[in-house]
This record gives C-alpha cells, sequence and structure tokens, in this order.
C-alpha cells in the first residue's frame, strides 16, 4: 500500500476524519509525532505524499528568534523537498502557514483578530483549472481557529480561495502542493477540546458551548465538500489520476 507521511505538530490536532477519508482514497498513513519525540526524516523518500497538521504553535519566530518548534526548521526543509520534487503535499491550518514560511512566504499575528468557528471562504478565479479546488463549491463551509494568518503568499504561489477579512485562505505551490488556512479535519469532539478552558474564546467573549454547537452544526457540509476533496488527494499521489486532467471520484452533492 502506498504511504503518505503525515507530521502531526500538536497532540490536541490529530488527523481525525481527515485520515479516515485519505485511508477510503487509498492511502497508508504513516504518522510522526514531532512534539512527542519522534524524529523526522532527512528525506521523503517510500512517501508518496505529505501531509502537515495544525497546531498552536507559531509558524514564525519567537520574540528570542528561536523557530516556534524545535522541529520547524526541519520541517521547513521537507516541505520544500516536497515541492521540489512534486510529491502531493497538503499543509493544513498551522501546516498551509509552514508551507508558506518554508517558500520565504509572511505568517505573522492577523491584524484582523481571532478566526473561530464555522466560515465559509469563496473561490478565486484560478481554483476552476485546479486539479483539486476546481470541484469544490463556489463557497465551501470551512471550520476556523487561528489567530495569525498567511500575510504575504510564497512567489509564484497561486490564491485559490480568500475571505474578506483573511485574504490567503487557500493557496497552490506548484502542481501538487496545496496549503489552507482553515480547518477540515475536525470532527464536533476535536472542536469541543479546544473550546474547553480556551484563552482564546475568552479573549473573544464566545461562549465555548454556543461555538461547539455552530461548528457541529456544519460538519455535514464540510465532509460534503472536503471528504471528497481529500479522496481526489489522495488519487493524485497514487497516481490514479493527472493533475491537470484529475477528475472527481466522488459525487459532489449540490454541485
Amino acid at each position: 500500500m502506498a504511504t503518505a507521511l503525515v507530521i502531526e505538530n500538536d497532540p490536541t490536532d490529530d488527523l481525525r476524519r481527515l485520515g479516515e477519508w485519505l485511508t477510503e482514497g487509498g492511502l497508508d498513513l504513516w504518522v510522526l509525532r514531532p512534539h512527542a519525540g519522534d524524529a523526522l526524516p532527512a528525506d521523503l523518500d517510500g512517501y508518496v505524499a505529505l501531509v502537515v497538521l495544525g497546531g498552536e504553535q507559531q509558524a514564525y519566530p519567537l520574540p528570542d528568534g528561536t523557530p516556534g518548534a524545535p522541529w520547524f526548521p526541519a520541517l521547513e526543509g521537507l516541505l520544500r523537498k516536497a515541492v521540489r520534487q512534486r510529491i502531493p503535499t497538503l499543509g493544513v491550518c498551522l501546516g498551509g502557514q509552514l508551507l508558506a514560511t518554508a517558500h520565504a512566504g509572511q505568517v505573522e499575528r492577523s491584524p484582523s483578530g481571532p478566526e473561530v468557528g464555522p466560515a465559509v471562504v469563496g473561490k478565486r478565479d484560478a481554483a476552476e483549472t485546479d486539479p483539486l479546488f476546481r470541484y469544490v463549491p463556489l463557497m465551501p463551509d470551512v471550520l476556523q481557529w487561528h489567530s495569525d494568518e498567511i500575510t504575504a503568499l510564497p512567489h509564484g504561489a497561486t490564491l485559490l480561495a480568500a475571505s474578506t477579512r483573511y485574504p490567503n485562505q487557500a493557496f497552490r505551490l506548484g502542481d501538487r502542493a496545496w496549503g489552507l488556512q482553515f480547518h477540515i479535519e475536525c470532527d464536533t469532539a476535536m472542536i469541543a477540546d479546544w473550546a474547553r478552558d480556551s484563552e482564546l474564546l475568552a479573549e473573544l467573549g464566545y461562549d465555548p458551548e454556543l461555538v461547539v454547537a455552530a461548528c457541529d452544526r456544519v460538519m455535514a457540509d464540510v465532509e460534503e465538500v472536503w471528504q471528497p476533496f481529500a479522496v481526489r488527494f489522495a488519487a493524485l499521489a497514487l497516481g490514479e489520476l493527472d493533475a491537470a486532467t484529475i477528475r472527481p471520484t466522488l459525487p459532489l452533492l449540490g454541485h
């Protein structure tokens, strides 16, 4: 079975539903947890894809100049190798930010303030010719939970989705690497864990129970869009679909 390397940056943000969808798409998943001491490989030999998950860390250096996490320099190196070698790559939230910073993009604390809870993003025109985003609805449902944002995309990146307050919601580097500012992997239990004693929600004055309930209401809508997206990513990694002519493998309701 073809294996995708998954980097879990934070124990509170695991693969969850995204892992189920990628497995349904035919991928075997090898998860490394550098937060628990797992060493990152020097290269991606033997892997058909790279998936980098989110976390509470910062993609940019701390005030004393140290990385947001000790393994981030090595992880950014893997992300650069993945893009150079055209290995299908997916970065989610922090993972998408690291894909950007690894290629000289800019991430910083958002001047627009935190973005939390269910939301929609708008596809840009370039998404219509993107091998994964072309079949995503015009304004797909997503889940947001971040205080930082990508304020400058890497040179040559293609913007695929935006929102009013956060213009860089999804992008592609080359033809096989995608970065998402939003979350697609969460289930309601994960959101409930994040909301429990959340300093971010307290800062915003949000009721945790209401946030969890609002996210729960859109879980089916998120799955309707992003499960087929994940399966298409898996198909690309397996070489079953060409990046230029990829077609949906599952029906997309309402599209």
